[in-house]
Protein backbone atom coordinates (compact mmCIF):
# COMPACT_ATOMS: atom_id res chain seq x y z
CA UNK A 1 0.00 0.00 0.00
CA UNK A 2 1.57 3.63 -1.03
CA UNK A 3 1.95 6.04 2.03
CA UNK A 4 2.29 9.24 0.55
CA UNK A 5 0.90 8.99 -2.86
CA UNK A 6 -3.10 9.29 -3.41
CA UNK A 7 -5.18 9.38 -6.79
CA UNK A 8 -2.80 12.31 -8.16
CA UNK A 9 0.06 13.04 -7.15
CA UNK A 10 1.30 13.47 -3.00
CA UNK A 11 -1.63 16.10 -1.17
CA UNK A 12 -1.71 18.31 2.18
CA UNK A 13 -1.56 20.98 4.26
CA UNK A 14 1.47 22.96 3.20
CA UNK A 15 3.63 23.24 6.42
CA UNK A 16 2.15 19.84 7.58
CA UNK A 17 3.05 16.06 6.62
CA UNK A 18 3.57 15.15 4.13
CA UNK A 19 3.77 18.41 2.46
CA UNK A 20 6.57 19.88 4.66
CA UNK A 21 9.88 21.39 3.22
CA UNK A 22 12.12 18.17 4.56
CA UNK A 23 9.95 15.68 3.00
CA UNK A 24 9.07 17.67 -0.30
CA UNK A 25 13.36 17.85 -0.38
CA UNK A 26 12.89 14.14 -0.24
CA UNK A 27 10.63 13.77 -2.71
CA UNK A 28 13.21 15.75 -4.85
CA UNK A 29 16.31 14.04 -4.03
CA UNK A 30 14.12 10.54 -4.86
CA UNK A 31 13.13 11.21 -8.01
CA UNK A 32 16.36 12.49 -9.11
CA UNK A 33 18.02 9.46 -8.33
CA UNK A 34 15.59 7.32 -9.82
CA UNK A 35 15.60 9.07 -12.98
CA UNK A 36 19.42 10.01 -13.03
CA UNK A 37 20.88 8.59 -15.85
CA UNK A 38 24.19 6.75 -15.68
CA UNK A 39 27.19 8.92 -17.58
CA UNK A 40 24.66 11.20 -18.80
CA UNK A 41 23.83 15.01 -17.55
CA UNK A 42 19.91 14.47 -16.13
CA UNK A 43 17.64 17.37 -16.15
CA UNK A 44 14.47 17.87 -14.43
CA UNK A 45 11.13 19.71 -15.06
CA UNK A 46 9.21 22.16 -12.50
CA UNK A 47 6.80 24.05 -12.80
CA UNK A 48 3.77 25.33 -10.38
CA UNK A 49 0.19 27.34 -10.24
CA UNK A 50 -0.07 30.23 -8.15
CA UNK A 51 -0.45 28.99 -4.29
CA UNK A 52 1.92 31.33 -2.20
CA UNK A 53 3.70 27.85 -0.49
CA UNK A 54 5.03 27.18 -4.09
CA UNK A 55 8.00 29.70 -3.75
CA UNK A 56 8.96 27.29 -0.56
CA UNK A 57 8.31 23.69 -2.27
CA UNK A 58 10.12 24.93 -5.61
CA UNK A 59 12.90 25.66 -3.73
CA UNK A 60 13.19 22.89 -1.49
CA UNK A 61 12.49 20.26 -4.63
CA UNK A 62 15.39 21.53 -6.19
CA UNK A 63 17.62 21.54 -3.16
CA UNK A 64 17.08 17.82 -3.02
CA UNK A 65 17.21 17.42 -7.06
CA UNK A 66 20.75 19.80 -7.27
CA UNK A 67 22.26 18.01 -4.83
CA UNK A 68 21.69 14.57 -6.18
CA UNK A 69 23.86 15.89 -9.40
CA UNK A 70 20.57 16.67 -11.27
CA UNK A 71 20.02 19.53 -13.14
CA UNK A 72 16.47 21.25 -12.42
CA UNK A 73 14.33 23.79 -15.54
CA UNK A 74 12.34 25.91 -14.18
CA UNK A 75 9.19 27.32 -16.11
CA UNK A 76 7.10 29.19 -13.81
CA UNK A 77 3.26 28.97 -13.43
CA UNK A 78 1.81 26.85 -16.17
CA UNK A 79 -1.18 24.52 -16.43
CA UNK A 80 -0.23 20.75 -14.88
CA UNK A 81 -0.44 19.78 -18.96
CA UNK A 82 2.05 22.12 -20.17
CA UNK A 83 4.33 20.58 -17.94
CA UNK A 84 3.29 17.02 -19.01
CA UNK A 85 4.36 18.81 -23.15
CA UNK A 86 6.89 20.40 -21.93
CA UNK A 87 8.61 17.71 -20.42
CA UNK A 88 8.53 16.05 -23.77
CA UNK A 89 9.51 19.09 -25.47
CA UNK A 90 12.35 19.98 -23.75
CA UNK A 91 14.05 16.13 -23.88
CA UNK A 92 14.01 16.24 -20.14
CA UNK A 93 14.12 12.94 -17.81
CA UNK A 94 11.15 13.95 -15.47
CA UNK A 95 8.73 16.69 -15.24
CA UNK A 96 7.24 17.68 -11.44
CA UNK A 97 4.07 20.05 -11.28
CA UNK A 98 3.48 21.61 -7.41
CA UNK A 99 0.12 22.12 -7.16
CA UNK A 100 -3.18 20.24 -5.01
CA UNK A 101 -5.31 21.40 -8.50
CA UNK A 102 -8.79 22.62 -7.08
CA UNK A 103 -8.22 22.44 -3.62
CA UNK A 104 -7.68 25.58 -1.75
CA UNK A 105 -4.51 27.84 -1.48
CA UNK A 106 -3.92 26.28 2.12
CA UNK A 107 -3.14 22.25 0.39
CA UNK A 108 -0.22 22.01 -2.18
CA UNK A 109 0.56 18.78 -3.65
CA UNK A 110 3.44 17.31 -5.79
CA UNK A 111 2.85 15.34 -9.60
CA UNK A 112 5.50 13.67 -11.17
CA UNK A 113 5.54 13.08 -14.82
CA UNK A 114 8.19 10.48 -16.86
CA UNK A 115 10.34 11.52 -19.98
CA UNK A 116 7.33 10.71 -22.08
CA UNK A 117 4.64 12.91 -19.96
CA UNK A 118 2.54 10.69 -18.61
CA UNK A 119 1.90 10.57 -15.15
CA UNK A 120 4.23 7.81 -13.27
CA UNK A 121 2.45 4.57 -12.57
CA UNK A 122 1.34 2.93 -8.99
CA UNK A 123 4.60 0.88 -9.27
CA UNK A 124 6.90 3.98 -9.64
CA UNK A 125 5.09 5.84 -7.13
CA UNK A 126 5.88 2.78 -4.60
CA UNK A 127 9.89 3.08 -5.27
CA UNK A 128 10.03 6.93 -5.10
CA UNK A 129 7.82 6.55 -1.78
CA UNK A 130 10.44 3.98 -0.25
CA UNK A 131 13.40 6.00 -1.37
CA UNK A 132 11.75 9.03 0.64
CA UNK A 133 10.85 7.23 3.22
CA UNK A 134 14.06 5.29 4.15
CA UNK A 135 16.19 8.96 3.06
CA UNK A 136 19.33 7.21 2.59
CA UNK A 137 21.07 9.81 0.72
CA UNK A 138 24.28 9.61 0.31
CA UNK A 139 24.98 13.61 -0.72
CA UNK A 140 28.54 13.43 -0.03
CA UNK A 141 29.17 11.00 -3.23
CA UNK A 142 27.99 13.99 -5.65
CA UNK A 143 31.60 15.45 -5.71
CA UNK A 144 31.44 19.79 -5.58
CA UNK A 145 31.74 19.95 -9.22
CA UNK A 146 29.14 17.41 -9.76
CA UNK A 147 26.30 19.39 -7.97
CA UNK A 148 23.00 20.23 -10.36
CA UNK A 149 22.35 23.79 -11.84
CA UNK A 150 19.03 25.13 -11.49
CA UNK A 151 17.84 26.86 -15.28
CA UNK A 152 15.08 29.22 -15.88
CA UNK A 153 13.25 29.44 -19.16
CA UNK A 154 11.05 32.19 -20.17
CA UNK A 155 9.70 30.91 -23.48
CA UNK A 156 7.72 27.70 -21.69
CA UNK A 157 4.41 29.61 -21.86
CA UNK A 158 4.76 30.73 -25.35
CA UNK A 159 5.49 27.29 -26.39
CA UNK A 160 2.66 26.06 -24.94
CA UNK A 161 0.49 28.54 -26.17
CA UNK A 162 1.53 28.09 -29.65
CA UNK A 163 1.33 24.13 -29.23
CA UNK A 164 -2.67 24.58 -27.92
CA UNK A 165 -3.43 26.67 -31.14
CA UNK A 166 -1.92 23.85 -33.20
CA UNK A 167 -4.57 21.55 -31.89
CA UNK A 168 -7.23 23.81 -33.09
CA UNK A 169 -8.24 23.04 -37.06
CA UNK A 170 -6.37 25.91 -39.37
CA UNK A 171 -9.35 25.96 -41.34
CA UNK A 172 -11.43 27.74 -38.40
CA UNK A 173 -11.46 30.68 -36.46
CA UNK A 174 -13.71 32.12 -33.04
CA UNK A 175 -14.15 35.19 -34.81
CA UNK A 176 -17.59 36.03 -33.44
CA UNK A 177 -17.88 34.18 -30.31
CA UNK A 178 -18.54 35.73 -27.27
CA UNK A 179 -16.89 33.52 -24.70
CA UNK A 180 -16.80 33.74 -20.94
CA UNK A 181 -13.38 32.78 -19.32
CA UNK A 182 -12.58 31.96 -15.33
CA UNK A 183 -8.89 30.88 -14.57
CA UNK A 184 -9.70 30.13 -11.69
CA UNK A 185 -6.55 32.77 -9.90
CA UNK A 186 -4.66 30.00 -11.10
CA UNK A 187 -1.93 28.35 -13.32
CA UNK A 188 -3.84 29.44 -16.59
CA UNK A 189 -4.46 33.17 -15.87
CA UNK A 190 -2.56 34.61 -18.85
CA UNK A 191 -2.07 31.65 -21.64
CA UNK A 192 -6.19 31.12 -21.30
CA UNK A 193 -7.35 34.51 -22.49
CA UNK A 194 -4.65 34.52 -24.87
CA UNK A 195 -4.78 31.76 -26.62
CA UNK A 196 -8.74 32.70 -27.08
CA UNK A 197 -7.80 35.71 -28.63
CA UNK A 198 -5.76 34.81 -30.85
CA UNK A 199 -8.14 32.80 -32.21
CA UNK A 200 -10.31 35.52 -32.58
CA UNK A 201 -12.87 35.07 -29.88
CA UNK A 202 -13.91 38.08 -27.58
CA UNK A 203 -12.98 36.99 -24.11
CA UNK A 204 -14.57 38.33 -21.39
CA UNK A 205 -12.31 36.79 -18.08
CA UNK A 206 -12.93 36.96 -14.82
CA UNK A 207 -10.31 34.78 -11.71
CA UNK A 208 -7.32 36.51 -13.87
CA UNK A 209 -5.84 37.92 -10.48
CA UNK A 210 -3.92 35.42 -8.90
CA UNK A 211 -2.46 37.15 -5.19
CA UNK A 212 -1.48 33.67 -3.67
CA UNK A 213 -4.41 32.76 -1.30
CA UNK A 214 -7.03 33.10 -3.90
CA UNK A 215 -6.82 30.29 -5.77
CA UNK A 216 -10.16 28.60 -6.57
CA UNK A 217 -11.65 30.81 -4.20
CA UNK A 218 -15.46 30.60 -4.84
CA UNK A 219 -14.10 30.43 -8.51
CA UNK A 220 -13.11 28.15 -11.02
CA UNK A 221 -14.75 24.91 -12.33
CA UNK A 222 -16.67 24.26 -8.94
CA UNK A 223 -17.62 27.24 -8.01
CA UNK A 224 -19.20 28.53 -11.30
CA UNK A 225 -21.80 30.91 -9.83
CA UNK A 226 -19.81 34.19 -10.60
CA UNK A 227 -18.86 32.62 -14.11
CA UNK A 228 -22.84 31.28 -14.85
CA UNK A 229 -24.00 35.36 -14.15
CA UNK A 230 -21.25 36.84 -16.22
CA UNK A 231 -22.60 34.72 -18.82
CA UNK A 232 -26.01 35.75 -18.54
CA UNK A 233 -25.22 39.51 -17.93
CA UNK A 234 -23.43 39.81 -21.17
CA UNK A 235 -25.38 37.46 -23.47
CA UNK A 236 -22.37 35.26 -23.85
CA UNK A 237 -22.21 32.31 -26.35
CA UNK A 238 -20.47 30.05 -23.91
CA UNK A 239 -18.24 30.07 -19.98
CA UNK A 240 -15.23 28.31 -19.86
CA UNK A 241 -14.28 27.47 -16.16
CA UNK A 242 -10.72 25.94 -14.97
CA UNK A 243 -9.41 24.64 -12.25
CA UNK A 244 -6.69 26.08 -10.36
CA UNK A 245 -4.28 23.38 -12.58
CA UNK A 246 -6.64 24.45 -15.42
CA UNK A 247 -6.16 20.32 -15.83
CA UNK A 248 -10.06 20.05 -16.21
CA UNK A 249 -12.84 22.27 -17.53
CA UNK A 250 -16.37 22.91 -17.11
CA UNK A 251 -18.80 24.84 -19.58
CA UNK A 252 -21.84 26.88 -18.43
CA UNK A 253 -24.44 27.18 -21.87
CA UNK A 254 -25.68 30.82 -22.59
CA UNK A 255 -28.70 30.26 -20.57
CA UNK A 256 -26.40 29.52 -17.37
CA UNK A 257 -26.38 26.13 -16.80
CA UNK A 258 -23.47 23.98 -15.83
CA UNK A 259 -22.19 21.30 -18.47
CA UNK A 260 -20.58 18.67 -16.61
CA UNK A 261 -17.75 16.31 -18.08
CA UNK A 262 -19.96 13.87 -18.95
CA UNK A 263 -22.22 15.27 -21.71
CA UNK A 264 -18.93 16.89 -23.19
CA UNK A 265 -17.29 13.36 -23.46
CA UNK A 266 -20.49 12.57 -24.93
CA UNK A 267 -20.94 15.25 -27.50
CA UNK A 268 -16.88 14.31 -28.00
CA UNK A 269 -16.79 10.74 -28.90
CA UNK A 270 -20.54 11.21 -31.37
CA UNK A 271 -18.15 13.60 -33.28
CA UNK A 272 -14.93 11.49 -33.83
CA UNK A 273 -17.84 8.30 -34.24
CA UNK A 274 -19.08 10.49 -37.27
CA UNK A 275 -15.77 10.52 -39.26
CA UNK A 276 -14.80 7.11 -38.18
CA UNK A 277 -11.68 8.80 -35.54
CA UNK A 278 -12.99 7.23 -32.36
CA UNK A 279 -10.54 4.52 -32.15
CA UNK A 280 -12.45 1.16 -31.59
CA UNK A 281 -15.37 2.86 -31.25
CA UNK A 282 -14.42 2.80 -27.35
CA UNK A 283 -14.80 5.67 -25.41
CA UNK A 284 -12.85 5.28 -21.77
CA UNK A 285 -14.62 6.44 -18.37
CA UNK A 286 -13.93 6.21 -15.11
CA UNK A 287 -16.94 4.95 -12.18
CA UNK A 288 -17.51 8.28 -11.61
CA UNK A 289 -19.67 8.66 -15.03
CA UNK A 290 -22.84 8.66 -15.37
CA UNK A 291 -25.69 6.22 -17.02
CA UNK A 292 -26.87 8.47 -19.28
CA UNK A 293 -23.41 8.40 -21.06
CA UNK A 294 -22.95 5.30 -21.46
CA UNK A 295 -26.64 4.61 -22.72
CA UNK A 296 -25.78 7.73 -25.34
CA UNK A 297 -22.77 5.59 -26.47
CA UNK A 298 -24.39 2.35 -26.94
CA UNK A 299 -26.52 4.55 -28.76
CA UNK A 300 -24.37 4.92 -31.82
CA UNK A 301 -22.86 1.81 -31.71
CA UNK A 302 -19.95 2.88 -29.06
CA UNK A 303 -18.48 1.60 -26.20
CA UNK A 304 -17.69 2.60 -23.03
CA UNK A 305 -14.67 0.51 -20.85
CA UNK A 306 -14.41 2.30 -16.99
CA UNK A 307 -11.59 2.43 -14.89
CA UNK A 308 -10.15 3.75 -11.29
CA UNK A 309 -10.80 7.36 -10.62
CA UNK A 310 -7.91 9.55 -11.55
CA UNK A 311 -6.88 10.78 -15.30
CA UNK A 312 -3.66 8.76 -15.03
CA UNK A 313 -5.97 5.27 -14.95
CA UNK A 314 -7.99 6.65 -17.92
CA UNK A 315 -4.57 7.09 -20.10
CA UNK A 316 -3.68 3.33 -18.96
CA UNK A 317 -7.54 2.22 -19.90
CA UNK A 318 -6.44 4.60 -23.56
CA UNK A 319 -3.68 2.48 -24.03
CA UNK A 320 -4.79 -0.88 -22.64
CA UNK A 321 -7.94 -0.73 -25.07
CA UNK A 322 -6.45 1.45 -27.68
CA UNK A 323 -8.96 3.90 -27.54
CA UNK A 324 -7.90 8.00 -28.53
CA UNK A 325 -10.52 9.70 -26.01
CA UNK A 326 -11.37 9.62 -22.19
CA UNK A 327 -11.63 11.50 -19.33
CA UNK A 328 -14.08 12.05 -16.26
CA UNK A 329 -17.20 13.53 -15.21
CA UNK A 330 -15.08 16.72 -13.40
CA UNK A 331 -13.75 17.29 -16.33
CA UNK A 332 -10.63 15.73 -17.06
CA UNK A 333 -10.86 15.28 -20.66
CA UNK A 334 -8.05 13.55 -22.28
CA UNK A 335 -7.25 13.63 -26.61
CA UNK A 336 -4.05 10.86 -26.75
CA UNK A 337 -3.67 12.31 -30.17
CA UNK A 338 -2.88 15.67 -28.26
CA UNK A 339 -2.13 15.02 -24.57
CA UNK A 340 -0.80 12.44 -21.93
CA UNK A 341 -2.91 14.23 -19.65
CA UNK A 342 -6.61 16.05 -18.79
CA UNK A 343 -5.85 19.52 -20.30
CA UNK A 344 -8.93 21.58 -20.17
CA UNK A 345 -8.03 24.50 -23.15
CA UNK A 346 -6.99 21.68 -24.98
CA UNK A 347 -10.86 20.18 -24.00
CA UNK A 348 -12.66 23.48 -24.63
CA UNK A 349 -10.95 24.32 -28.07
CA UNK A 350 -12.51 20.71 -29.42
CA UNK A 351 -15.65 21.66 -28.21
CA UNK A 352 -15.48 24.94 -29.91
CA UNK A 353 -14.44 23.65 -32.69
CA UNK A 354 -17.20 21.42 -32.88
CA UNK A 355 -19.90 24.35 -31.84
CA UNK A 356 -18.52 26.18 -35.54
CA UNK A 357 -18.46 23.03 -37.74
CA UNK A 358 -22.46 22.45 -36.37
CA UNK A 359 -23.41 25.65 -36.87
CA UNK A 360 -25.16 25.27 -33.03
CA UNK A 361 -24.51 26.15 -29.33
CA UNK A 362 -23.35 23.95 -26.60
CA UNK A 363 -27.17 23.42 -25.40
CA UNK A 364 -28.08 21.71 -28.16
CA UNK A 365 -25.33 19.93 -28.58
CA UNK A 366 -25.29 18.49 -25.46
CA UNK A 367 -28.61 17.04 -25.44
CA UNK A 368 -27.47 13.84 -26.87
CA UNK A 369 -26.43 12.72 -23.18
CA UNK A 370 -29.59 12.65 -21.02
CA UNK A 371 -27.78 13.04 -17.54
CA UNK A 372 -29.13 10.60 -15.12
CA UNK A 373 -30.04 12.27 -11.55
CA UNK A 374 -26.96 12.09 -9.14
CA UNK A 375 -25.93 12.94 -5.96
CA UNK A 376 -22.35 12.86 -4.61
CA UNK A 377 -21.19 13.80 -0.78
CA UNK A 378 -18.15 13.85 0.68
CA UNK A 379 -17.61 12.74 4.70
CA UNK A 380 -15.02 13.46 6.58
CA UNK A 381 -13.43 10.37 8.03
CA UNK A 382 -11.48 9.41 11.35
CA UNK A 383 -9.61 7.06 9.02
CA UNK A 384 -9.88 4.14 6.01
CA UNK A 385 -11.30 1.27 7.91
CA UNK A 386 -12.47 -1.05 5.50
CA UNK A 387 -16.20 -0.62 4.73
CA UNK A 388 -16.57 -3.72 3.79
CA UNK A 389 -15.73 -5.23 7.50
CA UNK A 390 -18.43 -3.28 9.11
CA UNK A 391 -21.75 -5.00 9.33
CA UNK A 392 -24.11 -2.05 9.31
CA UNK A 393 -22.44 -0.20 6.15
CA UNK A 394 -22.19 -3.78 3.90
CA UNK A 395 -25.55 -4.49 4.34
CA UNK A 396 -26.93 -0.87 4.00
CA UNK A 397 -25.18 -0.42 0.79
CA UNK A 398 -26.64 -4.23 -0.33
CA UNK A 399 -30.01 -3.05 0.82
CA UNK A 400 -29.39 0.13 -1.83
CA UNK A 401 -28.70 -1.90 -4.51
CA UNK A 402 -31.69 -3.94 -4.12
CA UNK A 403 -33.75 -0.95 -3.40
CA UNK A 404 -32.40 0.48 -6.90
CA UNK A 405 -33.05 -2.66 -8.76
CA UNK A 406 -31.03 -2.19 -12.01
CA UNK A 407 -32.25 1.84 -12.42
CA UNK A 408 -29.43 3.06 -10.89
CA UNK A 409 -26.31 2.45 -9.55
CA UNK A 410 -24.11 3.21 -5.84
CA UNK A 411 -20.27 3.48 -5.76
CA UNK A 412 -19.25 4.09 -2.19
CA UNK A 413 -15.22 4.93 -2.06
CA UNK A 414 -12.44 6.76 0.31
CA UNK A 415 -10.73 9.86 -1.53
CA UNK A 416 -7.54 9.29 -2.61
CA UNK A 417 -5.92 12.89 -2.03
CA UNK A 418 -8.20 13.54 1.11
CA UNK A 419 -9.07 12.06 4.87
CA UNK A 420 -12.77 11.27 3.11
CA UNK A 421 -15.46 9.07 1.99
CA UNK A 422 -16.87 10.02 -1.59
CA UNK A 423 -20.82 8.41 -1.78
CA UNK A 424 -22.45 8.52 -5.51
CA UNK A 425 -26.34 7.19 -6.12
CA UNK A 426 -26.91 7.61 -9.28
CA UNK A 427 -30.95 6.87 -9.76
CA UNK A 428 -34.29 7.99 -12.13
CA UNK A 429 -35.56 9.35 -8.43
CA UNK A 430 -33.29 12.06 -7.18
CA UNK A 431 -35.42 12.36 -3.88
CA UNK A 432 -35.12 9.04 -3.21
CA UNK A 433 -31.34 8.43 -3.84
CA UNK A 434 -30.69 11.89 -1.95
CA UNK A 435 -32.14 9.83 1.31
CA UNK A 436 -30.28 6.89 0.24
CA UNK A 437 -26.90 9.21 0.10
CA UNK A 438 -27.86 10.53 3.84
CA UNK A 439 -28.47 7.63 5.63
CA UNK A 440 -25.39 6.17 4.52
CA UNK A 441 -23.37 9.28 4.77
CA UNK A 442 -25.17 9.05 8.90
CA UNK A 443 -23.79 5.49 9.51
CA UNK A 444 -20.10 6.54 7.85
CA UNK A 445 -19.56 9.82 10.83
CA UNK A 446 -20.64 7.32 12.92
CA UNK A 447 -18.79 4.40 12.72
CA UNK A 448 -15.51 5.52 10.64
Amino acid sequence: MKKLFGTDGIRGLANQYPMTIDMVQRLGSAAALFFKKRNQKTKIVIGKDTRISNYMFETALTSGINAMGVDVIWIGPLPTPAISHLTQSLRADAGIMISASHNPYYDNGIKFFGPDGVKLGDAIEMQLEKLVIENKFNYSEIQYDKIGRLYRIDQGMGRYIEYLKSTFPKYLKLDGLRIGLDTANGAAYKIGPIVLEELGAKVFVIGNKPNGVNINENIGALHTKELRKLVIEHDLDIGIALDGDADRVIFIDKMGNEVNGDAVLGVLAKELMKTNKLQNKTLVTTVMSNMGLDKAIESIGGKIIKTKVGDRYVIEGLKKFNSNLGGENSGHIIFKEYSKTGDGMLAALQMLAIMIKNNTTIDELVKFVKIYPQVLKSIPIRKKTPFETIPEIKNKIESIKKELNGSGRILVRYSGTENKVRIMIEGDNYSKISIYVDELSDLFKKLV
